[in-house]
């Protein structure tokens, strides 16, 4: 997001789960459009709040997969947020050879990409 429209809104990225190494196949599709993902980490909403994001804080928490969603309303239940779900393909595990995996990938970046410009316009413009 950061990438594509500026610093101008705080965008934090958080999950029910903190794995912490990112993808590399997600680091890989990521960086054919410029996004550097390499050192980024990800983070749990319970890091997160430890480290001083409050999702009281926040305006709108968009979750991507059924979980982060169910887990999301749940934490969010008495604070005035938006939540959106956006159902993205979970490239994981998909596609036999690398290319068929970076596809998948690329799909699903795609999707987002596709959300991102349908809630907020095109970046490019």
């Amino acid at each position: 997001m950061k990438q594509f429209y500026g610093s101008d809104t705080y965008v934090q990225s958080a999950g029910i789960k903190n794995d912490l190494e990112i993808d590399g196949f997600a680091i890989a599709v990521c960086q054919e459009l410029g996004v550097e993902l390499s050192r980024h980490r990800s983070r749990s909403f319970d890091e997160m709040e430890k480290w001083g994001d409050q999702l009281s804080s926040f305006d709108l928490v968009v979750a991507l997969t059924p979980a982060s969603r169910r887990e999301v309303k749940d934490l969010t239940r008495y604070y005035h947020l938006d939540v959106e779900y956006w159902p993205i393909s979970d490239p994981c595990g998909l596609g036999e050879s690398r290319d068929m995996r970076l596809e998948a990938y690329r799909q699903s970046r795609d999707e987002i990409i596709a959300k991102l410009t349908e809630r907020w316009g095109d970046p490019r413009s």
